[in-house]
């Protein structure tokens, strides 16, 4: 591995229409844990692909995880009847 290469210690993949999201969780050369989020869709032209990316800190991931669980509660409380999504 090279030196400025993360170690993958966990990954999952989401499909979600035209985009794609993958959730990796990574190990620093110090010993840190840290999640990326990449978003991956194709372009308005078709022939690439636009990449977003996230990354939360282990310190971090408590809150982040309690606002993404406020947020998720808010829309589900919120959605009018019959609009029920995975």
């Amino acid at each position: 591995m090279e030196e400025n290469e993360r170690k993958t210690l966990f990954s999952r993949k989401v499909s979600a229409g035209g985009r794609t999201y993958f959730f990796d969780v990574k190990e620093a050369t110090s010993g840190d844990k840290y999640l990326v989020i990449n978003e991956s869709r194709k372009s308005q032209d078709g022939q690439s692909y636009e990449r977003n990316r996230i990354m939360v800190f282990e310190g971090y991931f408590t809150s982040f995880y309690n606002a993404l669980k406020d947020v998720i509660e808010f829309i589900e409380g919120n959605r009018e009847d019959g609009d029920k999504r995975d």
